[in-house]
C-alpha cells in the first residue's frame, strides 16, 4: 500500500498543471474514490483535495520566484486571475504580485509515505457472527461529505426526541447496546462525493413490533470485523481506519462487502477529548 500511494503521489506532481479530478486519480490508484480519500486522509491528515491545492501554490510560488508572469501562472495551475490571487493570499499572506517584489514566499514540500516500525502498537479486532438484526431509529437524507463534521448529521442528532429515545432504548436488544451511526442509500454509491445518503442514527434490535416514529433497515445475517479503539479523539478513531483500510483489509483473508457498516463512540467524562468507539464492518472470506 505505501507503494501505491507513493506512486499516486508522483502522478500528482505529473498533473499539478492538468484538469485533475479526484476520480481521475482514485482510478489511478485503482480503488474507489471514497475509500481511496478516507485512506489519504487517515495517513497523511490533510484531506487529498487540500494536498493538491497546496502543492499546486507552493509549485506556483517557485515559478513566480523564477520571474515567471502572475498571469501566466494563474493561467498554468487553472486558476482565474482574481480567484488565483485570493487563493494565493489566504495560502501564503501575500499577493502574488508581492512575492515577485520581496522574493520570499512560502512552500509545500511533495508528501512521501514510508514505512516506520514501531514496537507495542497491534491492532485489536474481533471476528463475530451476527443473526438478521433491524436497525431502527432516526433518518435524513444528507449531503455526501467524505472529510469533516457533516451539519446535517449534527442537526438530525439534536432533532430526537425524548419520546423517540425511550422507544429506541425499549427495542434495543442486541450487541453493541449502544446509540450507533449508519449510513447508506447514496446516490454516487460512496464512490463520488456528490448527491446525498441515508443516514440513520439509532439502535439494534430483533424486535418486530416498531412504530412509524422511527425509521427500519433490516440487515441479514453476516459476519463482522469489530475494531475497538480507545484514545484521544478523533486521532485514535482515525489510526485505527487508517490501519483497516491500508493494512488489516489488504493483508487479512476478508473483503467488504455492500452492507451498512456502523459505528458509535462514547466520550470519556473523566478524560477530555479522550473516547472508546468501535466500527463495525460486514465482511466475508475472500
Amino acid at each position: 500500500m505505501i507503494i501505491e500511494l507513493n506512486d499516486v503521489i508522483d502522478y500528482i506532481e505529473e498533473h499539478l498543471t492538468d484538469n485533475l479530478s479526484l476520480e481521475m486519480i482514485s482510478e489511478y490508484a485503482g480503488v474507489s474514490d471514497f475509500r481511496f480519500r478516507k485512506i489519504f486522509f487517515y495517513l497523511a491528515g490533510v484531506t487529498l483535495s487540500e494536498y493538491i491545492k497546496n502543492r499546486r501554490l507552493s509549485a506556483a510560488s517557485m515559478d513566480l520566484l523564477d520571474g515567471e508572469r502572475v498571469t501566466d501562472v494563474a493561467m498554468k495551475y487553472g486558476y482565474q486571475l482574481d480567484a488565483f490571487s485570493r487563493a494565493f493570499k489566504k495560502w501564503s499572506g501575500n499577493l502574488p504580485s508581492e512575492i515577485i517584489k520581496k522574493g520570499i514566499s512560502k512552500t509545500f514540500p511533495k508528501l512521501s509515505f514510508i514505512i516506520k516500525v514501531k514496537g507495542g502498537k497491534i491492532l485489536e479486532f474481533r471476528i463475530v457472527d451476527k443473526p438478521a438484526f433491524i436497525l431502527v431509529g432516526v433518518t435524513k437524507r444528507v449531503p455526501m461529505q467524505f472529510e469533516g463534521i457533516n451539519q446535517e448529521i449534527v442537526k438530525l442528532a439534536k432533532s430526537i426526541t425524548n419520546k423517540q429515545k425511550e422507544k429506541m432504548h425499549s427495542l434495543q436488544n442486541i450487541e453493541p447496546y449502544e446509540i450507533v451511526n449508519t449510513s447508506y442509500e447514496a446516490d454516487a454509491n460512496f464512490l463520488k462525493e456528490e448527491g446525498k445518503l441515508t443516514h440513520l442514527i439509532g439502535v439494534l434490535t430483533t424486535k418486530n413490533h416498531i412504530n412509524n416514529s422511527l425509521e427500519k433497515v433490516h440487515v441479514p445475517a453476516y459476519t463482522w470485523a469489530v475494531f475497538p479503539n480507545e484514545g484521544p479523539f478523533p486521532s485514535t478513531l482515525q489510526n485505527t481506519m487508517a490501519k483497516v483500510y491500508s493494512e488489516w483489509l489488504p493483508s487479512s483473508k476478508y473483503e467488504v462487502i455492500n452492507a451498512p457498516t456502523f459505528s458509535f463512540t462514547k466520550m470519556n467524562k473523566e478524560e477530555k477529548d479522550d473516547a472508546y468507539s468501535e466500527v463495525w464492518i460486514p465482511v466475508r472470506r475472500k
